[in-house]
């Protein structure tokens, strides 16, 4: 059940970051939606800077406006 998927411009994350980052994210979403640790799940795709605007920002940004629960500052 909830399913985070963050995309982003490649940059270098080692294990020890992407750990932490799991565990923030994983308390935040249980802590928010109630649910057990263990059905979380969380992707991370980096997304080339040039494709950022067709894979990214047009239709999951502006496209799907209405389920943003922040949006960017630009």
């Amino acid at each position: 059940m909830p399913h985070v998927n963050i995309k982003f411009f490649p940059v270098e994350v080692d294990g020890e970051q992407i750990a932490a980052l799991a565990d923030d994210l994983t308390s935040a979403v249980v802590a928010a939606l109630g649910c057990d640790a263990g059905v979380v799940s969380i992707a991370l795709e980096p997304v080339d800077p040039q494709e950022w605007n067709e894979r990214v920002y047009g239709p999951e940004i502006v496209g799907r406006r209405d389920l943003l629960i922040k949006t960017p500052n630009y």
